[in-house]
């Protein structure tokens, strides 16, 4: 389907191929498992497990263990250092995905090729057609704050990069995506840039020249739409005087950049002055989207997960103009689409694609811990309405029965094929004693905190937590950014605040008997989670896929000594 006329996407077709293949994906998925077994059957970790040329659901469970990661590090390592044979795909792999490392605080080495390619094309194809039917976008173009980092070579010579880097620099991506969205406003050189801020600059920029044409606005996460707008509120004056005067700011030394942003960049009076005068008229920086950009239908990205925080912000930006949340997938690849767009984030679910993955489920019942005990998973169209699960991905690209580690609720079926929400990551729990705390709990209760500072008209601008075990009992440490300067009073308030608003029975049982100490709050200086993405920003992570790590686990050592440094103020809770 990659049209070489870059004809538009014919959406009235995706749509109806999309509802007849959920309409039968019982069938669909014994047929895509088919397909993968008697595509990759001759690789060497299929072959060592006795399926024997069999591809039928029963023989593949019964054969293939399911595993992590850690179980298939050994295999990708050979791939990456330049093992040609069929190792995992009888295709060889020619490129490797990097994790964004928030997680485990290293990135993840994970395969990628040509059908997971297809795979990802696909799942935008049928969010785009469902959303455009929804939002019909005309002709313009769309402010998209995309950033590719660089590519790497593996010790075997494999080009490595983040996905969304993979995805930016493949010419078959590139391609299909102008057939379903409007061109980016910003040039090539701008998102390939080789400085993160200068390229933000410069998107910034190149949508104000085109602010008329703007019909979306996008990132891949939530959190660097908000980003690009917190910065804006900095450097505005700036981009007026560089669009007044027709010259690019001298914070801008990358040459490919100030060469492609040149020949755009033309003096407009008018233009800066408009802009200057709409600046200065908000109140506050609310509606600043809408405000800039007059024909804007929506803002779009990933607004699920680690990335819901930042919807408070995103919505003080946008005013009434809808959000929309991006689909659902990992590094390991794309899962489900959006195809509910009207739904606001906090609703959203995802349809799960049946015909790009063979897709397990394992059940979590009221155990949120029985990540060590021997699962017992159930298919795609067996699992029911309000549970919760854990996923199990089989794809084209050599990854089988593997845990996915996202927690994930069925919130019912499009046709025969699940809606799921994103609930959260497995591997992050606050745990010290019999206490079991999700990264959602922790939102949750960094929320109802926070609205503690809106009084004193201040907002968090970020947050973290880790459980210290130095202490005796261990305790839960919160780290948070705030924007100004909150009274003693309000801050040992929001302490206790976040000490009661942790449900989980665990939790309070354990707090009350002293088995777990007080929470402490600590407040990090103005600019400390900036440093924490100038250091992935430094291991080469794009900041279109950084996600702010939410719970430090032990081997994340250097987030945790940035925040450490950074601590201007330390709160205990005596809310127990």
């Amino acid at each position: 389907m990659l049209e070489r006329k870059m004809e538009k996407l014919n959406v009235d077709k995706v749509i109806e191929e999309f509802e007849a293949m959920t309409k039968d994906t019982e069938r669909v998925q014994i047929e895509t498992l088919k397909k993968i077994l008697e595509e990759n059957g001759s690789a060497e970790y299929l072959q060592n497990l006795g399926l024997n040329g069999r591809t039928d659901p029963q023989s593949f469970r019964d054969c293939v263990p399911i595993i992590t990661h850690k179980d298939m590090e050994p295999y990708i390592q050979r791939i990456a250092d330049g093992d040609r044979s069929p190792v995992l795909t009888r295709k060889p792999i020619t490129t490797i995905s990097l994790s964004s490392g928030t997680t485990q605080g290293k990135p993840k080495y994970l395969p990628f090729n040509d059908e997971l390619m297809e795979d990802t094309l696909q799942i935008y194809r049928t969010s785009f057609a469902f959303r455009n039917r929804e939002f019909p976008v005309g002709n313009g173009k769309a402010l998209q704050f995309n950033f590719s980092s660089k590519q790497s070579k593996t010790k075997g010579g494999l080009a490595a990069g983040t996905a969304t880097t993979n995805l930016f620099r493949n010419s078959h991506f590139k391609n299909a995506v102008q057939t379903m969205q409007l061109k980016c406003c910003s040039p090539d050189e701008v998102v390939f840039g080789s400085d993160f801020h200068q390229s933000l600059y410069c998107h910034l920029l190149c949508g104000l020249i085109f602010r008329e044409e703007i019909q979306f606005v996008s990132s891949t996460f939530a959190h660097s739409i908000v980003l690009a707008f917190r910065t804006f509120e900095q450097v505005w004056e700036e981009l007026c005087d560089n669009i007044r005067d027709g010259v690019l700011s001298s914070r801008v030394t990358d040459p490919s950049i100030r060469n492609a942003i040149s020949k755009l960049l033309k003096p407009n009076f008018e233009l800066a002055e408009l802009i200057h005068e709409k600046c200065l008229g908000l109140s506050n920086w609310y509606g600043l989207i809408p405000e800039l950009f007059p024909n804007v239908k929506y803002v779009y990205g990933i607004m699920t997960g680690s990335m819901e925080p930042y919807l408070k912000k995103l919505r003080h930006y946008s005013a009434e103009i809808p959000l929309l949340s991006g689909d659902y997938g990992a590094t390991e690849g794309w899962i489900a689409a959006n195809v509910n767009p009207k739904l606001p984030p906090e609703l959203v679910t995802f349809a799960v694609l049946p015909n790009i993955g063979y897709f397990e489920f394992i059940s979590l019942g009221d155990n949120v811990d029985n990540i060590y005990t021997d699962p017992k998973p159930v298919g795609l169209t067996e699992v029911k309405i309000g549970e919760e699960y854990e996923i199990i991905v089989t794809n084209f690209a050599g990854l089988y029965r593997y845990r996915l580690g996202d927690v994930v609720k069925v919130m019912g079926f499009h046709n025969s094929t699940p809606e799921l929400k994103f609930v959260c990551r497995r591997s992050l729990l606050l745990t010290i004693n019999i206490d079991k705390n999700t990264e959602k709990d922790l939102q949750l209760s960094v929320e109802e905190a926070a609205k503690l500072l809106a009084g004193e008209k201040l907002e968090l601008v970020d947050f973290s937590s880790l459980v210290d075990l130095s202490t005796e009992p261990g305790h839960y440490v919160i780290f948070w950014e705030i924007s100004g300067e909150p009274t003693e009073e309000v801050l040992k308030e929001c302490c206790n605040c976040m000490d009661r608003s942790f449900l989980d029975a665990g939790y309070i049982t354990s707090r009350k008997i002293n088995a777990i100490g007080p929470l402490e709050l600590r407040v990090v200086r103005k600019g400390t989670f900036q440093k924490i993405l100038d250091h992935y920003l430094g291991l080469g992570a794009a900041v279109s896929q950084f996600k702010t790590p939410r719970c430090i686990g032990p081997t994340n050592n250097v987030v945790l000594q940035i925040l450490s440094n950074n601590v201007a103020k330390t709160y205990h809770s005596c809310a127990f």
